[in-house]
């Protein structure tokens, strides 16, 4: 049968090989190709998007390093088990502003990934190329006034209120920033219905956990390093929870019923509405 690949938008000014490799990523995602499944040859991905041999295999080897495939020599190149492999995030947000309705809940210690994950599908709402009705964004992050078991100063493990003021001055600047760009869609009238919430919750947060769409779930643990950071003019030594190093791995309802990725995702939503129901509690961006 002859792949039909579905259209690229004409009017995106990406290079070739980025915008087949997205095209590709997507149907994957949305599991148009099936985890295990043989992807199309080098000819037919040639011939239905009418780009050039080197292109598509750009192409290939983008979602290769994504981790989306393997290339099995002789044999093609193959649609990998994801939930084997740790995860990239930002395709799979970018991929729900198709939807008309867009819910992320997000717990974790800053939302500063969240930000960046945000920002390509924001911008393709305001040039039109993305028209989502609905945004909806809720994010669940630790309290810093109250003390924490990380981060904590080095020498001793003690508690330092200055560690936790830069800690609540970093949230503070992704969650203002994350709540202006999505609120601006609804003032500007790209988007009909906006809102992003925060509440905190006074116990550490040892792990983040993204639920995208309510059929996505992405998990991951943050571990504890030494540190250097600089609070109120100071150099301090600290134990950190280091966010950058954090593996994510991804559960989907779409993962087939012998994977459990059902399961998973349902139980991550649970979760995340227990506590943002029970001991959360409202945040105001403004007040602080």
């Amino acid at each position: 049968m002859t792949f039909v690949p579905d259209p690229l938008d004409p009017d995106d000014d990406r290079p070739p090989y980025e915008q087949v490799a997205s095209s590709l990523g997507a149907a994957i995602r949305t599991r148009k190709f099936a985890p295990g499944e043989k992807l199309p040859s080098h000819k037919e991905l040639t011939d239905g998007y009418g780009f050039a041999r080197a292109t598509i295999q750009r192409a290939l080897r983008e979602l290769e390093d994504e981790g989306l495939v393997v290339s099995r020599k002789g044999s093609g190149v193959f649609v990998r088990n994801r939930t084997e492999r740790p995860a990239g995030l930002r395709p799979y947000v970018e991929q729900a502003f198709s939807s008309q309705e867009v819910t992320i809940d997000f717990a974790g210690f800053s939302s500063e990934t969240l930000h960046g994950a945000l920002q390509e599908p924001l911008d393709k709402i305001r040039v039109g190329r993305l028209t989502p009705s609905r945004i909806a964004v809720r994010i669940l992050v630790p309290d810093m006034s109250v003390p924490q078991a990380a981060p904590v100063r080095r020498e001793d493990g003690a508690d330092d209120e200055r560690l936790r003021q830069r800690m609540h001055d970093i949230m503070l600047g992704y969650t203002r920033s994350i709540r202006d760009s999505v609120a601006e869609l609804g003032h500007l009238g790209l988007v009909p219905d906006t809102g992003v919430d925060v509440r905190v919750h006074s116990g550490t947060q040892f792990f983040k956990l993204y639920v995208i769409n309510g059929v996505d779930a992405f998990f991951g643990y943050y571990p504890i390093k030494p540190n250097r950071v600089v609070a109120q003019g100071e150099s301090v030594e600290i134990y950190d929870l280091v966010g950058r190093d954090t593996v994510l791995f991804h559960h989907s309802v779409n993962d087939g019923d012998s994977s459990g990725g059902d399961q998973q995702v349902q139980q991550a939503r649970m979760w995340f509405d227990s506590v943002w129901e029970t001991i959360a509690r409202d945040f105001d961006l403004d007040s602080h």
